[in-house]
């Protein structure tokens, strides 16, 4: 189908905030420009119980989280969500509103993840992190009032990369258990041939040539592309992870990598949904208030935590 119009709509009033294309400015200058176009065209938040901010010890530091709590009593589950911004202009904030969305939906406290940013800090620094955090979360989880047997991982574009990425982490190196990834347009390859890298290579947000820019920020000029902490989908076995809901967009170079990855964890023996949003392109589940499948996808994986904590 062509273009939602709310997703055309969308692409016209961020190409006439005039901003730079992130290759020909500086990574600070790209993530001002990123955090200006939330700020210029914002995405509605939903009001959740509360919202506070610390920092946790990390395997290089301090990692500062964002914890979001429903209205409800607990115990709750607990989700840990990793932003997008293909690993470097991410911030707490890029996935507000899916945070909040899905902190409603699964009754469930989430913890966002500041996790290190390239170039400053390259791959495997991000899975790390996020890795960590994971842990520490599970190991408090009296402290948060959580049930961390009900632990799902998130996130969008590279954030759905460090979702798959733990959830091999946790497998390959004995827990936490992990009942539910959610991969929302998620990066899977340090590859650019798929069709989809092709057909939808400029025009929707994101380019292919913004794509490979990303990964040479994130693994720099010496780094493995291929490790399956990177590429997930280059992991030597798939079984035995985590229960995934990929959710993707017919628009993006990165649509194919999310379809493969899908169908491979599937021949691996996992419970496998896998989605196309038609009309979309890359990250639209993150637009509340402006895209209406925005909450359809959050919908989706919220039914799809639900279902596997049931289990």
């Amino acid at each position: 189908m062509p273009l939602h119009p709310q997703v055309q709509e969308l692409l016209d009033r961020r190409a006439a905030l005039g901003f730079p294309d992130n290759r020909d400015v500086t990574p600070e200058e790209a993530r001002a420009n990123a955090r200006a176009g939330r700020i210029a065209i914002p995405s509605h938040a939903e009001p959740v119980g509360e919202i506070t901010e610390r920092s946790i010890p990390g395997p290089a530091g301090d990692i500062p989280i964002r914890i979001y709590r429903p209205t409800t009593d607990g115990p709750h589950s607990l989700i840990m969500l990793f932003h997008g911004g293909g690993w470097v202009i991410g911030d707490l904030d890029s996935e507000d509103s899916t945070s909040r969305g899905l902190v409603n939906r699964v009754n469930a406290v989430l913890v966002s993840v500041d996790y290190r940013m390239a170039p400053e800090v390259r791959f495997p620094g991000a899975p790390e992190d996020c890795y960590a955090a994971t842990v520490w979360a599970v190991e408090h989880a009296e402290e948060f009032g959580v049930n961390a047997e009900n632990l799902a991982v998130a996130g969008t574009s590279a954030g759905g990369n460090l979702a798959a990425a733990v959830a091999q982490m946790a497998r390959d190196r004995g827990g936490p258990h992990i009942k539910h990834q959610v991969l929302f347009c998620p990066v899977i390859d340090h590859s650019f041939d798929r069709p989809s890298c092709i057909t939808n290579a400029e025009g929707f947000g994101l380019t292919t040539e913004g794509m490979v820019w990303f990964w040479d920020q994130y693994i720099g000029p010496d780094g493995d592309g291929h490790h399956p902490y990177a590429s997930p989908i280059r992991a030597t076995d798939l079984s035995r992870l985590a229960d995934a809901t990929i959710i993707a967009a017919e628009y993006d170079p990165l649509l194919d990598e999310a379809a493969d990855y899908a169908a491979a964890l599937k021949a691996a023996g996992n419970d496998v949904t896998y989605t196309e949003y038609k009309g979309m392109t890359h990250g639209f589940n993150g637009s509340f208030g402006l895209i209406d499948d925005a909450i359809k996808a959050c919908d989706e994986a919220s039914n799809r935590i639900m279902a596997s904590f049931a289990k």
